[in-house]
């Protein structure tokens, strides 16, 4: 038939109408990067702990009966020192490391719904002439 392009010709009394489907599938690409990083800060703290200390304190007796004795043991005059070594406590500060909590990174997945939109070509066949009276399915692509 002149004008007409044989690819479309049907074969015998039928022709086959084609449609394009849609495959929806997924891939898995790289979205992004998390990172732990610790590092260090310091901060000013304060306690308060209790420290004691001695004090000197001079103490004068009156001679009596009771260490009458005790006094009179040493020599009548004479020179002499007597010394007291006197303590104190001071703070001491000491640090320590001590592990207090582990921290790490773990994924989930999760699965979401995501409708996805795309295109499709579909064939259509046009009958043209007389009608023939045939009853057709609307879902049938004749394009009525």
């Amino acid at each position: 038939m002149p004008g007409t392009d044989d690819t479309a010709a049907p074969l015998g009394d039928a022709m086959t109408r084609s449609e394009e489907r849609m495959h929806v599938g997924t891939e898995e690409v790289e979205t992004g990067h998390v990172r732990l990083r610790k590092y260090v800060v310091t901060e000013e703290v304060q306690q308060t702990v209790p420290v004691r200390h001695e004090e000197v304190r001079v103490v004068r007796e009156p001679i009596t009966d009771a260490n009458r004795d005790e006094a009179l043991s040493g020599p009548e005059i004479s020179e002499a020192e007597h010394e007291v070594t006197l303590h104190e406590e001071r703070p001491v500060v000491e640090t320590r490391a001590v592990p207090v909590e582990r921290v790490r990174l773990e994924t989930d997945e999760v699965t979401e719904e995501e409708t996805v939109t795309g295109q499709v070509r579909k064939e259509r066949i046009e009958i043209e002439g007389e009608d023939t009276g045939v009853a057709r399915d609307p879902g049938d692509g004749l394009g009525r």
